[in-house]
């Protein structure tokens, strides 16, 4: 059921009866003798009460009502024309003027309060404006010169009884029906606008300009005399706009400006006045028709250019828009607009994602413009290798995307493979970045449409981007380049999108704990440190291990962030075991991408300080294989860590493959036995000679050797025979919550070994 249009609140409905009553004065008008040209003082004083009314009602919505002041402030200043024309007309009334003068501010006044009337219309439902000319003047005005010059013409060659009139009397009356033509087309083009047809108020507006426009329609026809109609015109015109004034607006959508609009407009104005200008060389004609043609030619030829500048500021803006700017290729709003105009048009379609493995080394080492040039480097190179029709995009970071429609006959499984081996193709070979050769590797993963089955729009887009993330991923994680999705295999991976998503609220929510494994001297079984081992206390899933988060945060770049959080519990929890008494070293372990992250000593300095933890009591541990993968562009942060005072591990040691070399020149204190040779030491005679040299080869280099993973009381038997320093394991303790260790600690019987 339509609801009826509403009042706005406090709207002064008292001021809606004046032009009411100046309908019942504007038949006074008739009495009018035939041939006067002066005004019927009934309809002056009807006419004053309809714009004294309507001036207030729109002076109010101004003050009261925010909403669309940009119309109603503008209708206001135009409302307030017709009171002060209407007294200025009474005064001379009282002067001996001949009649005509006293006609003239009543002819002129709609041309003046034209501006601000297509001004407030332009900008009503609209978002923004021209930049140049926001009121669009400059475009109005040509467009009622060119409507002079037509009725002027029309007059000319026609005859009659206007055609009589001198210049001065009949150009008022042409100039007030064209500033009110275009007025009212102008309230028309309203109605298609953002459902505005919906809203009373835009056939209120319209209606009050055809009113006037009819009105004064009148009164030209009449050769300049006013009729009764015109005063009721004025009347009728005013009740409707201040009717449209105090309504509460209905639900429209606002439309951006469009600068191709006032292109059409003048070029209709343009073809109007060249019409007009051609017209009159034919005929000889002369005279103000043909002056005010030329000069809307020449205005809206004016606004034409402006609007092509405009046009191309914004074909460029749009461009800019679509496009990444450091690399030039097309930015992640373009390729996902691309993805879905595809999955709408039901094509089949290939969506690949690439991530450029450890590009943060090359930030890092390289510097940042070094990492920008490379991948403006990885952008040139795969461009020219793929078809017109492909788009390939960054979507930020060291991330890109191919979109591909598969060719007819091609199924897309098998465009997808092709599309792999491609890319990998064109980045196998090196770039050349800062004077260096590097050699970059990618992983791809790759998903498809049929387009089909494939869901349309955004839905399609989302999931083609989830599929193809997901095997991305999977690519990274296996080692593999290239991997197509496959719903068997990554199904349940394509989940771990909200998992990062959750990773990154975990970290800054405190979700993330700490649980401590002890550590034992073998010789006299006093525990002396402990391992900080994260969990992620997840608020629906239960605890989580690290290895079901932490491939995730180095992949997605949040190993830095979740370290420097392991490293502020850590060491704050070393500060309040030693104020109670426990001299306990904590171990932490330490990524590949922290290596290369040469503010990471500072931060740990900081830490220390601020805590007043001495550096012996924490022992960074890193994996044999990450630090021995890239040892000279490790060793720089390896030994700031050194140099504080810090003790650096090497975990997991026997598992990769070590060069000695490095080892001896490496800063590092310490060697943690692999659980997997701790295991075969009772039961294989080679783990228990490799396990036997490593702690010599140990003492002799002057390390610390930890053995991990004990499990049972002979194998810390003969860890013991071995020499080895210290020991970890189920066989202590599975790792605990500080509280819980600390009643570890206080209820730890004396092991049997020392007996």
């Amino acid at each position: 059921m339509p609801v009826l249009p509403r009042f706005l609140p406090g709207a002064p409905r008292w001021a809606l009866a004046l032009p009411l009553v100046a309908l019942l004065a504007a038949p006074s008008a008739l009495a009018a003798r035939p041939g006067s040209a002066t005004p019927p003082l009934a309809a002056l004083a009807g006419g004053a009460l309809a714009a004294g009314g309507l001036a207030v009602v729109l002076v109010w919505r101004v003050r009261t009502v925010p909403g669309e002041r940009s119309l109603w402030a503008r209708m206001a200043v135009a409302g307030l024309v017709a009171p002060a024309a209407l007294l200025l007309a009474d005064v001379l009334l009282a002067l001996p003027v001949p009649a005509a003068v006293v006609a003239t501010p009543l002819l002129w006044a709609p041309v003046v309060a034209f501006p601000f009337a297509y001004g407030g219309l332009v900008r009503w439902n609209r978002y923004s404006t021209s930049l140049a000319d926001p009121n669009d003047v400059l475009n109005g005005s040509a467009a009622v010169l060119a409507v002079v010059a037509v009725l002027g013409t029309v007059v000319e060659h026609t005859g009659g009884r206007l055609a009589d009139l001198p210049w001065w009397r009949l150009q008022p009356l042409l100039a007030q029906d064209a500033a009110l033509f275009v007025v009212a087309g102008t309230a028309l083009s309203m109605v298609f606008l953002g459902a505005m047809w919906r809203d009373p108020r835009t056939w209120l507006v319209l209606g009050a300009f055809v009113v006037q426009l009819s009105g004064a329609a009148a009164t030209t026809l009449a050769g300049g005399e006013p009729v009764g109609w015109t005063a009721l015109a004025g009347a009728v015109g005013a009740c409707c706009l201040g009717l449209a004034a105090v309504l509460e607006p209905a639900p429209s959508s606002p439309q951006p400006a469009d600068p191709t609009a006032s292109t059409v407009g003048a070029f209709v104005v343009i073809a109007a006045s060249t019409a007009i200008l051609v017209t009159s060389a034919l005929t000889g004609s002369s005279g103000f028709p043909v002056w005010c043609a030329a000069v809307a030619a020449t205005g809206s030829s004016v606004r034409l250019l402006v609007n092509v500048r405009e046009l191309a500021q914004l074909a460029v803006s749009r461009r800019e828009a679509l496009t990444d700017e450091l690399t030039g290729v097309a930015n992640r709003r373009a390729v996902l607009r691309r993805v879905e105009e595809l999955c709408d048009e039901r094509s089949p379609v290939v969506l690949a994602l690439l991530d450029l493995d450890k590009f943060k080394e090359v930030n890092d080492g390289l510097g940042h413009s070094a990492g920008d040039d490379l991948l403006r480097l990885v952008a040139a190179r795969l461009g020219p290798a793929l078809a017109p029709s492909d788009v390939l995009g960054r979507l930020g970071g060291d991330e890109f995307a191919v979109v591909s429609r598969v060719p007819g006959g091609q199924a897309p499984t098998e465009r997808a493979e092709l599309l792999g081996r491609l890319l990998c193709d064109r980045l196998a070979e090196p770039f050349e970045v800062g004077g260096l050769s590097l050699h970059v590797t990618v992983s791809i993963g790759l998903a498809c449409s049929d387009g089909a089955t494939g869901a349309p729009g955004g839905a399609g887009r989302a999931l083609l981007l989830r599929q193809a993330d997901a095997a991305m991923y999977d690519a990274k994680r296996t080692g593999a380049e290239v991997a197509v999705y496959d719903s068997s295999r990554h199904g349940d991976s394509s989940g771990h999108l909200a998992l990062v998503e959750e990773l990154r609220h975990g970290l800054s929510s405190g979700q993330f704990v700490l649980h401590h494994q002890p550590q034992l001297d073998i010789a006299s079984g006093r525990p002396v440190g402990v391992e900080a081992l994260v969990r992620w206390e997840h608020p629906t899933r239960g605890l989580l291990g690290p290895a079901e988060f932490l491939p995730l945060a180095e992949v997605h770049g949040l190993m830095g962030a979740l370290t420097d959080t392991v490293l502020c519990q850590a060491v704050a929890q070393a500060a309040a075991w030693r104020r109670a008494g426990h001299d306990l070293r904590v171990s932490v372990n330490l990524s590949a991408s922290n290596l290369l992250d040469t503010g990471l000593p500072g931060r740990v300095a900081g830490l220390l300080a601020d805590h007043g933890v001495p550096p012996s009591a924490i022992v960074l541990e890193v994996t044999e294989s990450v630090l021995l993968s890239d040892p000279d562009r490790s060793l720089t942060v390896v030994a700031a860590l050194a140099a504080l005072g810090t003790t650096v591990s090497i975990d997991d040691f026997g598992t990769g493959y070590a060069s000695l070399t490095y080892l001896r020149q490496l800063p590092v204190a310490e060697l943690k036995l692999d659980r997997s040779f701790t295991a075969d030491l009772l039961t294989d005679a080679r783990a228990a000679a490799i396990v036997s040299s490593t702690i010599g080869l140990a003492h002799q280099l002057g390390l610390r050797v930890v053995a991990e993973g004990v499990e049972d009381a002979a194998t810390l038997a003969d860890l013991r025979l071995l020499g080895c320093d210290e020991s970890q394991g189920y066989l202590h303790s599975r790792p605990l919550p500080a509280d819980r260790l600390e009643q570890w600690l206080a209820a730890r019987p004396v092991p049997a070994v020392l007996g």
